[in-house]
């Protein structure tokens, strides 16, 4: 079968696009969901496509409120569907495949079990990302569930990600320390952290291990190099000469580009790693992960001078580069905003800059829309209730930070973040009863939380 992602998308399918955003933006969701799943459907490899779709379905389901029970029967009710998309992606039917994929998506788009079939069809379709895209957003409801983790994980390794493939699995060892494959990932996954993605691919079809993956000596050499942690000048110039050749076999793969520029970053040679990178982004222009990694490169390019200048006394001339470190990455995520409107993660994180800097009601705008993106949807609203309680509108601040903790499933740092603030925020509304019983939620279960146990001192003390 060709592969799903040579097809461009037609105009129509963009100008359907274009409206469906448009849709989802005006709070219009089942004719965005209408919109969007036509655009997949003319265009299945329309990555952008596919992932507002998937934001659209979560935010249907979040706003309607539906539990476990009707997960339950959207698994019941889809089998059929799931069972003959199963049937497709066995005989390589991978455009079928998808589409069955997207109808129980349309029942039950954070479904682990749908989420999953449909992470395998969509790599062996050649879309990796797109199964990314899903995952995340299952991932992000069910952060415990280590089969999700573990697929994510191997697609991170797929399409070069290495660093965050090597999160998943991390987290896979702290879910289950014992689990010995969980283990063996995290090991291979920290071996190749910095190789391309076609070793590790080639290993993850053949079902190899990383022995697989260094039969030469000068290979394992390499490798061996390359899974340092602190690597001498000489390891990292012979993996830039390495890679160097990689790159005379196969110009065009963009993955060696962008190791390239983290080598070059990992010796302070900003200048060759922001030039490998901006060499990337040439070859595959509009991707917004090159735009993010070639950001945090001239970022560390700042900090690493701002280091140098403070080391050699010159503090005044440090504080100089800060601001201009400061002005540079506000300057770059309005931009990037700016060319990708409808990526919400962008606008969260250009709502905290706004926030960070006292332009509140910017803030406010930007994280009214970050809210509608499920993979920042809690911190967003967080974010909006900081803004409502430096406005002193304590009521909205309450509102914010309620919608947030009803979506919050597992009592993690975000949760507590979000119990403590509301029974602040009960304080200086005059409720302190109402503040003690979000208090107390915390300190249940984490008693070293900030100043939780000498606040629920106080409570105790004042009622006695």
């Amino acid at each position: 079968m060709a592969i799903i992602t040579d097809i461009a998308p037609s105009k129509q399918a963009r100008e359907l696009y274009r409206k469906g955003a448009s849709a989802l933006e005006k709070g219009n969701i089942d004719y965005a969901i209408d919109l969007l799943y036509g655009v997949v459907q003319q265009s299945p490899a329309f990555r952008e496509a596919r992932k507002l779709l998937r934001e659209a379905e979560v935010t249907k389901v979040r706003r309607s409120g539906k539990g476990g029970l009707s997960s339950k029967l959207s698994a019941v009710s889809g089998m059929p569907t799931y069972m003959r998309a199963m049937a497709q992606l066995k005989a390589d039917k991978h455009e079928e495949a998808l589409e069955s994929c997207e109808k129980l998506l349309r029942q039950d788009p954070l479904s682990p079990k749908f989420g999953k079939l449909f992470a395998q069809v969509a790599s062996a379709a050649e879309m990796p990302e797109s199964g990314i895209d899903t995952l995340e957003m299952v991932r992000d409801a069910f952060p415990e569930d280590i089969s999700v983790i573990n697929w994510l994980g191997t697609l991170y390794l797929k399409v070069g990600r290495t660093r965050s493939a090597r999160a998943c699995f991390e987290k896979l060892c702290e879910i289950a320390p014992n689990d010995l494959t969980a283990l063996k990932s995290l090991k291979d996954a920290m071996a190749i952290d910095s190789m391309s993605s076609d070793g590790w691919q080639a290993a993850a079809e053949n079902k190899g291990s990383y022995q697989d993956l260094v039969k030469d000596s000068k290979e394992a050499q390499l490798l061996e190099q390359d899974a340092k942690a602190v690597k001498t000048d000489q390891d990292a110039d012979d993996l830039i000469e390495a890679t160097k050749i990689k790159i005379e076999k196969e110009p065009g793969n963009v993955n060696y580009y962008r190791q390239l520029g983290r080598l070059y970053a990992q010796k302070h040679d900003y200048d060759d790693a922001i030039g490998a990178i901006q060499q990337a982004k040439a070859l595959n222009p509009g991707d917004p992960e090159i735009e993010a990694t070639l950001t945090e490169t001239r970022v560390q390019q700042f900090n690493y001078e701002i280091e140098q200048l403070n080391g050699a006394g010159q503090t005044d001339v440090a504080a100089a580069k800060a601001q201009e470190r400061d002005q540079f990455v506000f300057d770059d995520l309005q931009d990037r905003v700016q060319r990708y409107p409808n990526d919400l993660g962008l606008r969260h994180q250009l709502g905290v800059i706004l926030y960070d800097n006292d332009y509140i009601n910017e803030a406010i705008q930007q994280f009214q829309l970050a809210q509608r993106n499920p993979s920042t949807r809690s911190q967003a609203l967080f974010y909006l209730a900081m803004c409502f309680k430096s406005k002193s509108q304590f009521d909205m601040a309450i509102e914010q930070l309620s919608k947030a903790n009803s979506e919050l499933v597992a009592m993690d740092d975000t949760k507590k973040k979000v119990y403590y603030e509301l029974g602040v925020i009960s304080e200086l509304m005059g409720e302190p009863k109402r503040a003690a019983d979000y208090y107390k939620e915390i300190y249940q279960v984490d008693i070293g939380y900030r100043d939780i146990a000498e606040k629920i001192e106080q409570v105790y003390q004042s009622a006695s």
